[in-house]
């Protein structure tokens, strides 16, 4: 019998703004979308968090024994600059930028997105379609949605018309939006004049002479809209109504409330049983953002080679890291937290260490096993609480610790209790890896490079610029550079 058939879950839905009940549509088979990356840049920290929480999310189901397909989709078309539907298209603005082809753009941007996501220990999603993959889908649901009348054509492109759809639906029904407010808080822009309202959100674009991404529509020459190809996507590979979307809270307006409207335009039914909206990383208390320029690559946080760190951190302990706030919270982004959460972590793998050399006894403990192992499922279970299931990890942390010290003990039966439920959490459910020797060689690298930057800065201060000097030209000839900053020293390696 499936894991699952013993576990209830519930979920924050955040169409109805409380916890639910979990229900799959399909019993013992789960279908779930998420939003992917637009690729005309490198994902950031803030866009990794997201995708990590859904990825343990993909994890624990999948270790309940549900049969579930994972679709993640990649924007490589119609994203445009603003959600007023103006500007250049992201991926074209950054081919013109770089003088390359959109498409080489789109491929370089996807490699490094999986590369990450493969560095930091992602399972990949059952299936990984592609906006430009789908055009001719959403062509078809356009026409359908004209014909219903709740879309309009003017000069070649299709708009959605938000006030014909209300007169029978709620667009504002995600995210809470009354439609009455919208429209008085919408000034009108240059630019939106082919629109009924300002309100209306283009479901195909007319393509500019000088827009390079453009296919042939009913309408000429054009490309669809952003909120269009999540539609096609998830319609396409889990049915018109499916049970799971996710991404990042930023989408939930006007990206998510587009898509319900287009999906019930379309079908005439909510296409999502459980919406589920991951909270944003922090930088400096401000959220992360290519944009602003606020934000942290994860090759930057590996290396240490910003002025954010002290050193770097293996992709274990960042894991680790965001998993010590739920994924619905907001979570600040320090050095010091990181700092706290590799100390942790390093605990926590030594007690691994520990416990697959423990030996049972016979003599009675005060730890309840069972009890300990319910806990942990108990936390997974409400919303996916992983800090609550850290908290019961290192509960067992404390008792493994114990029975090492010979203050405590374990019969046979919870010693292969505890050795399987820790397996099963700490790296089937939060996808941790124990540190290899390379990677423990170059955490001391790191300790040993920010110690000499110490004493550098020491000699800096006793004003022996001799010493200081010397430091940084040892450290520059076997291939690690120094580089001095208002906010202090980082390194980089040869």
């Amino acid at each position: 019998m499936a894991l699952y058939s013993e576990h209830s879950i519930t979920i924050y839905n955040s169409l109805s703004s409380k916890k639910e009940l979990f229900k799959p549509i399909n019993e013992g088979a789960i279908g779930m979308y998420v939003c992917g990356p637009t690729v005309y840049s490198n994902v950031h920290l803030g866009n990794l968090r997201t995708f990590m929480s859904f990825d343990i999310i993909f994890r624990y189901f999948k270790h309940l024994g549900y049969k579930i397909r994972y679709v993640r989709n990649i924007t490589d078309a119609g994203h445009l600059e603003n959600d007023a539907d103006e500007g250049e298209d992201r991926i074209a603005k950054k081919a013109r930028l770089e003088q390359i082809e959109p498409m080489e753009v789109v491929q370089k941007y996807t490699v490094d997105f999986h590369n990450i996501l493969n560095t930091f220990n992602f399972l990949p999603p059952s299936i990984e379609p592609t906006a430009t993959g789908h055009i001719i889908d959403q062509i078809e649901i356009i026409k359908g949605i004209l014909e219903k009348g709740l879309a309009y054509e003017v000069n070649g492109s299709v708009y959605f018309d938000i006030l014909k759809y209300n007169e029978s639906n709620d667009y504002g029904v995600l995210s809470g939006r009354n439609i009455e407010d919208l429209i008085h808080n919408t000034r009108t822009l240059e630019g939106q004049t082919d629109k009924k309202n300002p309100q209306d959100f283009a479901l195909w674009k007319k393509a500019e002479p000088n827009h390079i991404m453009r296919w042939p529509s009913p309408w000429g020459l054009g490309f669809p809209g952003w909120h269009l190809e999540c539609t096609a996507m998830s319609t396409k590979y889990l049915g018109e109504k499916f049970d799971i979307h996710g991404g990042g809270m930023d989408l939930k307006f006007p990206h998510h409330e587009c898509e319900i409207a287009q999906a019930k335009a379309w079908h005439n039914c909510s296409p999502v049983n459980y919406w589920m909206h991951a909270n944003m990383l922090t930088l400096n208390g401000q959220k992360m953002a290519k944009s602003t320029g606020n934000n942290i690559l994860p090759d930057e946080i590996l290396s240490g080679n910003t002025k954010q760190l002290s050193k770097g951190f293996s992709p274990s302990v960042t894991r680790f890291f965001m998993m010590q706030a739920h994924y619905r919270s907001i979570l600040d982004f320090s050095n010091d937290a990181l700092v706290a959460s590799e100390k942790g972590f390093l605990k926590l793998m030594d007690a691994l260490k520990t416990l697959k050399n423990l030996e049972a006894s016979t003599t009675p403990s005060d730890f309840n096993v069972s009890k300990w192992k319910q806990g942990c499922y108990a936390a997974m279970n409400d919303d996916f609480n992983t800090p609550i299931l850290i908290a019961e990890l290192f509960n067992a942390v404390k008792y493994i610790n114990q029975i090492k010290d010979g203050t405590n003990s374990i019969d046979s039966e919870s010693l292969i209790t505890i050795r399987k439920t820790m397996q099963a959490f700490v790296f089937d459910v939060l996808g941790l890896q124990e540190l290899s020797a390379v990677g423990s060689h170059d955490e001391k690298l790191s300790e040993t490079i920010a110690l000499l930057i110490s004493l550098r800065n020491q000699a800096r201060t006793q004003k022996n610029f001799a010493l200081s000097d010397q430091i940084r030209d040892q450290l520059e000839k076997i291939g690690i550079h120094l580089k001095d900053g208002k906010d202090g020293t980082i390194f980089s390696l040869d």
